[in-house]
């Protein structure tokens, strides 16, 4: 399963600007292996509990992760970027 769209939120975007280069370069890379396959073994792609049992999140360097929702099965919308604190 490949991923064709890649929506984001604005509160996605405006996390983005914050991050370093480091982070943001390596979302960058992430990011291609997601659009490839969502559930590739170097992203450790997993569904979120509780409140937030719809959304998922991927790895993208130690403790980053993207949260985001599967729209259809081709589509996705990155809503938050950032370390744990996405959670909240």
């Amino acid at each position: 399963m490949s991923i064709r769209v890649i929506e984001v939120s604005s509160k996605f975007k405006r996390q983005y600007k914050k991050l370093s280069k480091r982070i943001k370069d390596a979302a960058k890379q992430k990011e291609f292996i997601f659009r490839n396959n969502p559930f590739d073994s170097r992203l450790d792609t997993h569904k979120l509990h509780g409140k937030e049992k719809e959304f998922w999140a991927f790895s993208i360097a130690g403790s980053y992760r993207i949260k985001f929702l599967f729209l259809n099965g081709d589509e996705v919308l990155f809503l938050r970027i950032g370390t744990h604190n996405i959670y909240k």
